[in-house]
Formats: structure tokens, C-alpha cells, sequence
């Protein structure tokens, strides 16, 4: 057998912190930025257990965020985070209303890769030892404490059990695909998990554990690998990662969502918006509305008590 197909025994898992330091990670751009205004208020309103708060965003968009910061919330400038050769433009192909982000190293890619790739790259940067990641199109509406994310010195891995086995899910297949490719996992052993949600967590140390083994399997940057495939997700990376070459070492794994996601679709009526909001299920405490959706912001803002 390949060597770079050999599960990776030489990852030691130690064992959380008995009081784990725990950061939540917002990759954001300027059209979302009172929606991520309105997650910073709902997060100090509702959150506890957060040792602090990172915002990624690109150079552009750093001026504009910092007026969220505060003692526990910075900005992070995804120059500091990313590969210099990774270059971003104004597209002309979009009529100079989207960006791009250009390299030798990779094809072109779109603001919502380099969103992934910043959530990944925070990890060399935070010193927390817990990451949870949270969308800006995210609010929280009841009291939650990021204690919920670990427990016996693991971390809670988001996972739906069989998902890719069913109809659909096509885009989520590939996704899984690229990532065992990323990792050097076996093409034979594929997966049918799906480990795609917002408000989830992952191990600071065990993501750049990830980082290391994809550069080992392909000999360059994790970064050029990635971006060389383009169609990826990163949370399918570190849970086939997790589960796939640590056999879930220092994880525990959890299906329920926390956070109740409107994920397509028109926006909701203020009916529909407090049905949505009313039936969430007990260990839900947020809502996300899809930002691409074009729900009004104050209007989420009045129906959840903010205006």
C-alpha cells in the first residue's frame, strides 16, 4: 500500500483542558455586515463560555468590521492568515460586482472558498482550544454556553450518520471525495457521513494536525491543494480527517443541530418567521436566515426584539 494512504498514528490526541478556552470564528464581507453586527449583539447577550471572538475578513473589509470590536471580538485580516501569492481582484467577468482570488497555485476561486479557507487558517493564528464556528447570518436567541461543545476532554463533531448513502446530495459526495483526496485517504474507503452545519466545533490543535498531514500527502502548501480542487468543504475535510485517519480520536460525535437554518427559498412572512421561530427544537438557540435569501435585516431585528 501507498504510505500516504497509512491512517496517521503518529497524531497524538491529548486529552481538552478540564476548562478548555473556547473562541467562536465569523468569516464575514461587507454585504453582511449588519447581519453580523446583529450576531455580535445576540452573541454578548446570549453567549457564555467565550473567551473570545475572531472575525475573518478580507483587507478591505477590515476598516468596516473593526467597529464591532471590543476586549473579547477582534477583526482579522485575512492577509495575515492566507498565502501572500493568493491574490484577490475585481472580477470582470461579474461586471466588477464580485471578487476573485487568483494564483499559480490554484483555480480561480470565489469569496465563499476563501471563506473556508480563512476558518481553517485561524487556527495557526487563535490560541483558544476550541473553535466554534458560526455563520454571520447567524442570531442567537437563547442563553447558550460553549461548554456544550466538549466533554470528557473531547469535542463534539457535528455528524449525520449516512447521509451521503441517500438520494441527492451530490454536491456533499464530491465534497467528501475531494477531501479523501486531500488527506491521502484510500479512494476505496469512501463516506457516507455528512458533517456540514453552522454552529459547530473542531479541535484548534487537531486542525493543524490536518493542515500538516495534507502538505505530507502532496508535498506543498494545504492551501494550494485545496484551492487546486475547488470543490471542497472544509468541515467535510476535518470530519473525514477526524473520523477517517484518527478514527475519531479526541471527538465525540452529535447529531443535533443548534442552530435552525432558512436555508433557500423566499423570505419568510413575520407568520412564517415566528412559526419558524416557535418550533425550533429544544436544543436549538439560534436561527440562521440565508443572507443570499434577502430577508431584511431590521426586519429580523423587530421580530426578535432588537429594534
Amino acid at each position: 500500500m501507498n504510505s500516504r494512504f497509512v491512517p496517521d498514528t503518529a497524531t497524538k490526541i491529548e486529552p481538552l483542558p478540564r476548562a478548555p478556552l473556547a473562541a467562536i470564528v465569523t468569516a464575514s464581507y461587507a454585504p453582511d455586515f449588519e447581519r453580523c453586527r446583529l450576531l455580535c449583539e445576540t452573541i454578548d447577550r446570549h453567549v457564555t463560555g467565550m473567551a473570545h471572538h475572531y472575525i475573518l475578513t478580507e483587507h478591505r473589509d477590515v476598516a468596516l468590521f473593526r467597529q464591532l470590536e471590543s476586549g473579547r471580538r477582534s477583526v482579522v485580516d485575512e492577509r495575515d492568515l492566507l498565502p501572500r501569492w493568493l491574490h484577490v481582484f475585481d472580477d470582470p467577468l461579474s461586471g466588477f460586482r464580485r471578487r476573485i482570488w487568483l494564483s499559480f497555485r490554484t483555480q480561480p476561486l470565489r469569496g465563499w472558498h476563501v471563506q473556508q479557507l480563512r476558518r481553517i487558517a485561524i487556527a495557526g493564528h487563535a490560541k483558544e482550544d476550541v473553535l466554534v464556528f458560526c455563520d454571520s447570518d447567524v442570531a442567537f436567541l437563547k442563553r447558550f454556553d460553549t461548554g456544550a461543545f466538549w466533554r470528557d476532554g473531547k469535542v463534539r463533531l457535528f455528524r449525520r450518520d449516512g447521509v451521503l448513502s441517500n438520494d441527492g446530495h451530490d454536491e456533499h459526495r464530491i465534497w467528501s471525495r475531494n477531501a479523501g483526496t486531500a488527506l491521502g485517504i484510500d479512494p476505496a474507503n469512501r463516506s457516507s457521513q455528512d458533517y456540514i452545519s453552522t454552529l459547530i466545533a473542531w479541535r484548534r490543535e487537531t486542525v493543524n494536525a490536518m493542515c500538516e498531514r495534507i502538505e505530507k500527502v502532496h508535498g506543498r502548501d494545504w492551501v494550494g491543494v485545496l484551492g487546486s480542487a475547488r470543490r471542497f468543504s472544509e468541515c467535510m475535510i476535518y470530519g473525514r480527517y477526524v473520523d477517517d485517519v484518527l478514527d475519531g480520536a479526541g471527538h465525540f460525535h452529535g447529531s443535533e443541530e443548534f442552530c435552525r437554518v432558512h436555508w433557500n427559498g423566499k423570505p419568510l412572512s413575520d407568520d412564517e418567521f415566528r412559526h419558524f421561530v416557535d418550533t425550533m427544537a429544544p436544543e436549538q438557540v439560534a436561527i440562521g436566515m440565508q443572507s443570499f435569501i434577502g430577508t431584511d435585516i431590521g426586519r429580523i431585528r423587530r421580530l426578535i426584539g432588537l429594534q
